[in-house]
C-alpha cells in the first residue's frame, strides 16, 4: 500500500505496482499526464515512468524551473547523439544543465566551430522529431564498465570506477545510450526549442594535466517564445558587455605588463568609483558603523588561527619570507577586525561593534576564470563584521539587511530573491546556537516580504547565511549581498566579553558585504544602466562647449557657476565644429550638453540636449536646481 500526498494536500492510496504516469491518468486527468515532465516525489525529482512510492508528490511540467532544467539536460544527450552521428569517433563525457542552458564535453577528431551548429542542430532536429522514448535502466557496475568499453567510451568507464557504486543507472534513447542519474523527459518529442550557442575548450574534469575537450554550449526552453526571448537577451547582454563599454568610455583598464586580472582604473572610472564609495561611506557612518583601516599583508600566524590555510590554501598567494617568517597578502579582511576586537576587554554594556572597511584583498584565480570586472585577482570588498551577543542577533541581522535593500535600491535595483543556506552535515559550533542563528535568518527574511528560498545544508561550515540576488535592467539574476553568521572565528581566535554575571562569554560574529566587491559590483552596474548613469554616478554631468571663441568667455562663465554648486563639468573649446563635438559627448553618453552661442550671452536662459537627444530652453537658475536634485544622494567628487 503506498500513501501519496498531492500538493493539495490530498492524500491518495495505490495498491497496484504502477508508473507515476499511470497514477497520474487515474488520480488528477489526462490533461496532466500529457504535459508531465517528471515528478517530484520528496523533493527528488523522479522520471514519469518510475514506479510509484509513498510521499509528497508534485507534478513537474515545464512551467516548472525543475521541469526546464530536466528539458535541458535531456536536450544534452539529444545534442551528443546527434554529434556522434555526424562525427564517428567522437567520444561522450558528461552533459549536464547549467543556468539558462547546457554543455556536452567531447573527445573528438573533428574540430568543432560554428560552421557545424546548423548541420548539428538538424541532425537534433530528426531525434526529436522521432519521439524516442528515454528508457532507464539499472546495472551492475561490472555490465557497465563492460557495456561502455565495447563501445569504447573511456570516459564514461572512468567515472563508473570512480563512482564506487555496485549499480549504476544508463538511459536509452534510440539507438543512443548514456550513463545517467537523471531523471529525462518521457521522449524527445517533448524538446521544443533548442540552440547551439558556442564552443570552448576544458580540460577532463577541469584538471590541466588530463585531455583537453571540446565543450558545446547551447540553451533549450519550454517554448520557442521563451528561446527567442532569452536569445534578444543575450544580444542585449551583448551590448552592455561592461567589457566594451569600459573600454569604449574609458572607465577601466587591463594591462598585460601589470598582470592580469589585476584592474587600472581610469580618470573616469576612478571618479565613478570615488562617487560610489563616498556614498558608502556616507551611509554607513548614518547606519552606526565605525570604519576602520587594516594592512595588506599579514603573519602567517592569522592564517593558521583563522583556518584559511587549511581550507583556502589554493586561492592565496605563496608566503613572502620578512626577518624569518612568513607573510600572506590577504585574501579577506576577517582576521584583521578579530585583532582589533582582542586589542582590550569589553563588557556585554558596549556591545553590539560594526566595523566596516572598503578592504583591497587578493586570491589566486585561474587565468580561463577571469573576466573583465566579475572575476579579478586583486579587488576590494565592500566589507564589515559586527560582533554582538546571542539577544542581539536577531536585530542585528535585521539591520544588515534592511541597509542592504537601501544600498541596492539608491543604485536602482529594485528586484530581489533571497536565499536562506542552513546547517551543513559538517559544521563548528553547538547546535542550540546554529538553531538561534538560522531562526533569526529565517524571521527576518519572513519579514522583508520578498521572496526567499532555503538551501538545505548549504550554510558555511561555520555558520548560516543570506545571500541576497538583484535583478538587473534585463532580467538576469546577480548574488551580490551576503549576511553570514561565524561560530568558527570567535572560538579560534579565543575572544570573549564580560556578561552580566561576571563571566566570560563567546560573542557571535556577523560578516556581510552589501555590495560585493567594488569591482564586481561596478561591472554589474556599467552593465545595468548600459553606461548610461544617472546623474549622481556620471564622470562627466555636463557638458560645456562655446559655439566660436567669442563665445568662450561667457561659456567659462557657465562652467564655473556649475562647478560653484559641486557639479562635474568639461569644458570643450576644441576648434571642432559644434555637430561632432556634440556626436562624440553623445557616444561618451553625456547627460548634459550645454553649447553656448549669442541666444545665452546674457546667461539668463541655456538650450539644453539632454542624454537621447531631447532639447529643452530653461532658464539657468531652474536647470542648476534640476541638476541638484537629481544629484540627489548628495555626493560630490
Amino acid at each position: 500500500m503506498f500513501e501519496i500526498i498531492l500538493p493539495d494536500g490530498r492524500k491518495v492510496f495505490s495498491e497496484r505496482n504502477e508508473s507515476w504516469l499511470e497514477f497520474i491518468k487515474r488520480e488528477i486527468g489526462e490533461g496532466l499526464a500529457k504535459a508531465a515532465i517528471a515528478v517530484s516525489i520528496n523533493g527528488k525529482a523522479v522520471d514519469v515512468t518510475s514506479n510509484v512510492m509513498s510521499g509528497n508528490m508534485t507534478v513537474l511540467t515545464a512551467k516548472n524551473p525543475e521541469g526546464v532544467e530536466i528539458i535541458r539536460h535531456s536536450t544534452s544527450h539529444v545534442m551528443a547523439d546527434a554529434v556522434q552521428k555526424l562525427f564517428p569517433g567522437t567520444k561522450v563525457t558528461i552533459g549536464p544543465a547549467i543556468d539558462n542552458g547546457f554543455y556536452y564535453d567531447f573527445d573528438s577528431p573533428h574540430r568543432f566551430s560554428q560552421e557545424d551548429f546548423d548541420a548539428i542542430e538538424k541532425k537534433m532536429a530528426e531525434i526529436v522529431k522521432a519521439k524516442h522514448p528515454f528508457t532507464r535502466k539499472v546495472v551492475s557496475k561490472e555490465e557497465a564498465v563492460e557495456l561502455f568499453k565495447k563501445m569504447g567510451e573511456t570516459y564514461k568507464v572512468e567515472i563508473i570506477e570512480d563512482l564506487g557504486e555496485p549499480e549504476v543507472s544508463i538511459y536509452t534513447s534510440g539507438d543512443f545510450v548514456d550513463l545517467c542519474r537523471g531523471p529525462h523527459v518521457p521522449d524527445t518529442g517533448f524538446i521544443k526549442a533548442y540552440k547551439l550557442m558556442s564552443v570552448a575548450g576544458a580540460y577532463w574534469r577541469g584538471d590541466e594535466k588530463n585531455a583537453m575537450l571540446q565543450r558545446l554550449y547551447a540553451t533549450a526552453f519550454a517554448t520557442k517564445e521563451a528561446l527567442e526571448a532569452h536569445i534578444k537577451m543575450l544580444e542585449e547582454a551583448k551590448e552592455r558587455d561592461h567589457r566594451k563599454l569600459g573600454a569604449d568610455l574609458d572607465l577601466f583598464e587591463f594591462s598585460e605588463s601589470v598582470g592580469g586580472g589585476l584592474v587600472l582604473w581610469t580618470p573616469n572610472g576612478g571618479i565613478v568609483r570615488t562617487v560610489v564609495e563616498n556614498f558608502w561611506r556616507k551611509q554607513h557612518v548614518r547606519n552606526g558603523y565605525e570604519l576602520v583601516f587594516t594592512p595588506h599583508i599579514g603573519r602567517s600566524f592569522l592564517w593558521e588561527t583563522s583556518g584559511h590555510l587549511g581550507f583556502y590554501k589554493d586561492g592565496m598567494y605563496n608566503p613572502m619570507d620578512i626577518d624569518g617568517e612568513n607573510y600572506f597578502v590577504k585574501p579577506m579582511n576577517c582576521p584583521f577586525h578579530v585583532m582589533l576586537y582582542k586589542r582590550k576587554k569589553w563588557s556585554y554594556r558596549e556591545f553590539p561593534f560594526r566595523w566596516a572597511e572598503l578592504g583591497t584583498v587578493y586570491r589566486y584565480e585561474k587565468s580561463g576564470t577571469l573576466n573583465g570586472l566579475k572575476r579579478v585577482r586583486g579587488f576590494t570588498q565592500d566589507d564589515a563584521h559586527l560582533f554582538c551577543r546571542l539577544d542581539q542577533l536577531e536585530s542585528e541581522i535585521k539591520r544588515v539587511l534592511d541597509f542592504s535593500l537601501f544600498m541596492l535600491k539608491s543604485f536602482e535595483f529594485n528586484e530581489f530573491k533571497l536565499f536562506l543556506s542552513t546547517r551543513p552535515q559538517k559544521y563548528v559550533g553547538q547546535i542550540e546556537v546554529w538553531d538561534k542563528a538560522e531562526d533569526a535568518l529565517r524571521k527576518t527574511l519572513i519579514s522583508s516580504g520578498l521572496p526567499w528560498e532555503t538551501n538545505e545544508g548549504d550554510g558555511a561550515f561555520y555558520g548560516p547565511k543570506i545571500d541576497i540576488n538583484i535583478t538587473d535592467s534585463i532580467g538576469r539574476l546577480w548574488q551580490l549581498s551576503t549576511v553570514q553568521v561565524d561560530f568558527n572565528l570567535p572560538e579560534r581566535f579565543d575572544i570573549t566579553y564580560a556578561g552580566d554575571d561576571g563571566a566570560e562569554h563567546r560573542p557571535i560574529m556577523i560578516h556581510r558585504a552589501l555590495l560585493g566587491s567594488i569591482e564586481r559590483f561596478f561591472g554589474v552596474l556599467i552593465e545595468h544602466f548600459k553606461g548610461a548613469f544617472p546623474l549622481w554616478l556620471s564622470p562627466v554631468q555636463v557638458v560645456v562647449m562655446p559655439v566660436s571663441d567669442k563665445h568662450a568667455e561667457t561659456a567659462e562663465k557657465f562652467r564655473q557657476m556649475l562647478v560653484q554648486n559641486g557639479l562635474r563639468v568639461k569644458f570643450d573649446e576644441r576648434n571642432e565644429k559644434i555637430g561632432y563635438k556634440i556626436r562624440e559627448w553623445s557616444v561618451q553618453k553625456a547627460p548634459y550638453i550645454v553649447v553656448i552661442g549669442d541666444n545665452e550671452a546674457d546667461l539668463q536662459t541655456v538650450n539644453v540636449r539632454k542624454r537621447g537627444g531631447e532639447q529643452e530652453t530653461l532658464r539657468v537658475a531652474d536647470f542648476i536646481e534640476m541638476l541638484n536634485k537629481q544629484n540627489y544622494n548628495g555626493v560630490y567628487y
